[in-house]
């Protein structure tokens, strides 16, 4: 069965996903938002509590909120990073980033590949695919399981609401695109986890979600 593991982390509260397959242990850290030492280990205990092998570091995209600890998973896990390549620029100005936000961070390292929508990924029986979903960066991805129904939204879509689009890269009319093509296309009963607040599902915000009714 595969597991997903919510934590929530750094100023901006967002939400760091520990996905992995409960037999073989494979594992997956979507946007690993930890951004201190204390955060860090917070992390690291889920880790080793379930006795995981981290396979991948996934960044949906790449604001900072979302990638402050880019530099500590790829460091200690020695996992196989992947980014899109349409945000590297954002990627390469983190620090930059950080410092118009009063805060700091480490570089992050480069990507080992880039994230396409050929791409797939195996996290033990559990086959994820990236569905390109540009509008709150130029180059965001959402990654979804079919079989398990589990799409991960980043700052795509929200429980009633959608990702800003008046930062670095956003667009606000390419955003609503992406979510009626790419995420409002898919079953009902996919169950969203977002990079912010709580989760949802896709027929629920077809129906609630206040942009789109």
């Amino acid at each position: 069965m595969l597991q997903i593991k919510k934590i929530v982390f750094n100023p901006f509260l967002e939400n760091t996903y520990l996905l992995y397959d409960d037999i073989s242990k494979e594992a997956a850290v979507i946007d690993p938002g930890c951004y201190d030492q204390v955060e860090r280990g917070i992390l690291q205990k889920h880790i080793l509590e379930n006795n995981l092998s981290v396979k991948f570091l996934i960044n949906t995209h790449c604001h900072i909120d979302h990638i402050f600890g880019n530099s500590f998973v790829k460091e200690t896990y020695n996992c196989k990073f992947l980014a899109p390549a349409k945000d590297l620029f954002m990627l390469d100005l983190m620090v930059e980033q950080a410092k118009t936000y009063g805060t700091h961070m480490n570089p992050s390292p480069k990507p080992d590949e880039l994230i396409t929508e050929s791409m797939l990924i195996n996290i033990g029986v559990h086959e994820g695919k990236f569905l390109f979903t540009p509008g709150h960066t130029p180059g965001e991805f959402c990654l979804y399981f079919e079989k398990e129904k589990i799409c991960l939204t980043g700052d795509v879509l929200f429980k009633e609401s959608i990702g800003r689009t008046d930062l670095w890269g956003g667009d606000y009319d390419q955003l609503i695109d992406s979510i009626k093509t790419k995420l409002f296309t898919l079953p009902d009963d996919v169950k969203i986890y977002p990079g912010h607040e709580s989760e949802s599902s896709i027929g629920y915000e077809k129906l609630h979600n206040p942009f789109f009714n």
